[in-house]
């Protein structure tokens, strides 16, 4: 089965055979894959910005890591860029001189 993640960089849709390794990049930006800002856990409004208890931190989020509770996530990263262009089109919307 195939595995699909969202690069927290660029947004692309990135695929594996089987799983996301240590040192995959993204073929666009070439951002690292196995980061916590593409992990199903990651959330920057909780401690460690990790939603898993178990988890040692981790510094650099952005970073290849060997955090044995990776699970790919739905690319978090190009969703809150996404959620804040959308923020920021609506208040330039409701500013916008007629």
């Amino acid at each position: 089965m195939a595995v699909e993640v969202h690069c927290f960089s660029c947004g692309k849709l990135l695929s594996f055979p089987d799983r996301i390794g240590l040192r995959e990049e993204c073929g666009s930006c070439r951002a690292d894959v196995h980061v916590c800002k593409n992990c199903q856990f990651f959330d920057p409004k909780v401690y460690n910005e990790c939603r898993e208890p178990q988890a040692e931190a981790v510094r650099e989020k952005d970073r290849s890591n060997r955090c044995d509770y990776f699970q790919p996530g739905s690319g978090k990263g190009s969703g809150e860029r996404d959620k804040a262009a959308a923020i920021k089109a609506a208040a330039e919307a409701l500013f916008k001189k007629n």
